[in-house]
């Protein structure tokens, strides 16, 4: 076998096992990398012999760290990420592309693309590039300049900056409001988002808000909140709306409210990005840009 300069086991491997670490599911990892499971799971294997020591306790629902997995994970993943934030840096160079934004679908779609002409038009100098993606680990979204995130404003290795606060209430089309009534939550069709991302606020936290018994709701399930909301529009059930969101679509007259319910969104909207790693100038523009429209609202 020939010598490895830096005495690391095979890259690949190790490629796998962070992959399996972030997700804490050997699926997971095999849909991420586009690989068979079998793939993954040889990998890691494969890995472990080289090591000779156990990374994962393998359970029914999923994987769990050992203590030596969570150890190389922990470096693992750090080096990855310098690693993966220098090669889009050298990327960006060799381009057009100055700045790169990470959102969500819906934050995208819904909230930062019908602000962002303005923006074009003072700053045409800056091309700006979007990495757009419902789940936080993906590696574009990760790797971004910037993020726009929902949560408590805390995420390790990254600074933030707070955007907005947010009111949630259920929302649908006109036609399913005037044929139902707003205090029978558990007795229709509610569209349900299963979220990649753990801190999104969904309709356990409402229900539980409004005391409504959960066990007894009809859920449809969408993994993507566009979509929930179109099929909200077109009379198919109620979805939760973010007034951040579906307040054009209210003015607009495709979705309406569904009663007098709300809450007051427990987490925020933030702009965040790494803070071991000065923005650039264009991404400081951008930056001031985004908060500046958000303090005028």
């Amino acid at each position: 076998m020939a010598r490895r300069y830096y005495q690391l086991p095979s890259l690949t491997g190790l490629n796998s096992f962070d992959a399996c670490a972030r997700h804490g599911s050997f699926t997971e990892a095999a849909r991420e990398l586009g690989v068979t499971l079998g793939a993954v799971s040889r990998q890691v294997k494969a890995l472990e012999n080289e090591l000779t020591c156990q990374l994962f306790h393998r359970q029914y629902r999923g994987v769990e760290l050992t203590a030596e997995g969570l150890e190389l994970h922990q470096l693992v993943g750090s080096s990855f990420h310098q690693i993966g934030r220098l090669c889009q840096s050298l990327k960006s160079r060799g381009s057009n592309a100055d700045v790169t934004i990470a959102a969500t679908t819906a934050f995208a779609t819904l909230w930062l693309m019908p602000r962002l002409g303005s923006f074009w038009q003072a700053h045409e100098d800056i091309a700006l590039n979007h990495s757009i993606s419902d789940n936080p680990s993906d590696p574009g979204f990760v790797n971004a300049d910037m993020r726009v995130r929902y949560g408590d404003g805390n995420w390790r290795g990254e600074v933030s900056s707070k955007l907005f606060d947010d009111v949630i209430y259920p929302v649908c089309g006109k036609k399913f409001a005037d044929n139902h009534n707003p205090e029978d939550l558990s007795d229709i069709p509610l569209l349900r988002l299963d979220s990649l991302d753990p801190a999104w606020t969904g309709w356990n936290a409402c229900m539980a808000e409004w005391g409504v018994n959960l066990s007894e709701a009809k859920f449809r399930r969408f993994n993507n909140y566009v979509i929930a909301l179109q099929a909200a529009e077109e009379n198919q059930g109620v979805a939760l709306g973010w007034h951040s969101m579906v307040a054009p679509l209210i003015e607009q007259g495709r979705l309406v409210r569904f009663g007098d319910r709300e809450i007051k969104a427990p987490g925020s909207y933030y702009l965040t990005w790494d803070g071991d790693r000065a923005l650039s100038a264009q991404a400081d523009v951008l930056r001031q840009w985004l908060i500046g429209i958000c303090q005028t609202v």
